[in-house]
């Protein structure tokens, strides 16, 4: 099966600027055949950690509020608090953060943030996937209970997963603490003793009875913990980590299996955009961004989550390496950018392991709009 996904590029004349243009995809792509009238629609992005200036302008995610409005649903911004420590780690900063970022009630035309696993990352709903690695996954409660959802990725390289798009932005994205945790480690998180001042906020805030102390130094029995990450959040010297024992690819399985989890419920009520601009080499969770490592392409959307991310890796690979940026191998247009930046991660894995469970397929037409202009 061969899966549609549109492509804009980035040229507009007098009669269509861009954010006209992005409604002209998203309609196209079957926007309005996963909407009925009053669907509680979550709109699920990243807002960006405080710093970076990768991720996606508001005005583009305005006006695909605007859009969903048409429809007669009703779209909240939201995303899942973080397991490592910055500015989006609970909802109040998190909210702070998107704010300052430019995503308003007032800016996305009274649209609200509702960030999905709640104040402290702990409200989660468990989904049943009974997969290779996850019998169950966890994901933010309000992603589980909207009507629909559409998701809008800044696609990009990322540490782990090679890159992060659609299926990130869903599977990582969606996820709360725990489960973000689950991820990322087989077993409980680790304390430094060396920083660790034996405050006690970790001891005070495991809801687990999981942590001790000896010495005046806090331990973790591995026996109790269930892996909430409410430690590594509440420790005000960063001294409770995440044990990164992972492999990558158990990780990007994980990651396509909480994917599931999230689609679970949404099968014929998503819809999946990625932007190919400002393609920075790393996460837009850190608080800085490095510069674009190709030129801006466009923006592709469909209603399946494999093929735009096969879309997007393809488009970026066949352009030419921009000068003087981090990627220092696989320049040439047809070489793979993303295997030159983390040559340890095998980023296809995913893809295959998506394609496998049943979350779509890496076959896919590229669909493109056609640029408007006045007839001479």
């Amino acid at each position: 099966m061969t899966a549609d996904v549109f492509f804009m590029d980035l040229e507009t004349t007098s009669k269509e600027n861009l954010p006209q243009k992005l409604t002209r995809l998203v309609k196209r792509a079957g926007l309005k055949n996963i909407l009925v009238n009053n669907d509680l629609t979550a709109v699920k992005i990243h807002f960006g950690e405080q710093g970076n200036t990768a991720y996606i302008r508001p005005v583009f995610i305005r006006k695909i509020i605007q859009t969903i409005k048409k429809y007669k649903a009703s779209p909240f911004l939201t995303d899942a608090n973080t397991l490592y420590v910055g500015t989006r780690s609970n909802s109040v900063s998190h909210i702070h953060t998107a704010i300052e970022n430019g995503f308003s009630y007032s800016s996305m035309d009274t649209a609200p943030i509702i960030i999905a696993d709640g104040l402290m990352g702990k409200s989660e709903t468990k989904i049943n996937v009974n997969q290779k690695n996850c019998s169950n996954v966890f994901i933010g409660s309000e992603v589980v209970n909207a009507n629909a959802l559409v998701s809008v990725a800044h696609f990009k390289g990322h540490e782990l997963s090679g890159f992060g798009g659609t299926l990130k932005n869903i599977g990582m994205g969606c996820a709360s603490r725990r489960g973000k945790l689950d991820m990322h480690s087989n077993v409980c998180p680790k304390i430094k003793r060396k920083t660790c001042i034996g405050c006690g906020e970790c001891e005070k805030h495991c809801p687990s009875g999981a942590i001790n102390f000896k010495g005046k130094k806090a331990y973790i029995n591995k026996n109790k913990c269930i892996g909430c990450g409410e430690c590594i959040v509440r420790c005000p010297t960063e001294s409770v980590n995440i044990n990164w024992n992972q492999t990558v690819p158990v990780f990007l399985e994980k990651m396509m299996e909480y994917t599931l989890g999230v689609l679970k419920n949404k099968k014929e009520k998503s819809l999946f955009i990625n932007f190919i601009t400002d393609i920075s080499p790393k996460c837009d969770c850190l608080s800085y961004n490095q510069s674009p490592i190709v030129n801006n392409i466009g923006v592709l959307a469909s209603k399946d989550p494999v093929a735009i991310d096969q879309a997007s890796a393809d488009l970026v690979n066949q352009q030419e390496a921009l000068p003087g940026t981090i990627l220092e191998t696989n320049l040439k247009p047809g070489e793979d950018k993303f295997k030159g930046l983390y040559p340890d991660v095998d980023w296809e894995h995913q893809l295959d392991y998506a394609q496998k469970i049943g979350l779509g397929t890496r076959k896919y037409r590229l669909v493109k709009l056609k640029t408007l202009s006045y007839k001479k």
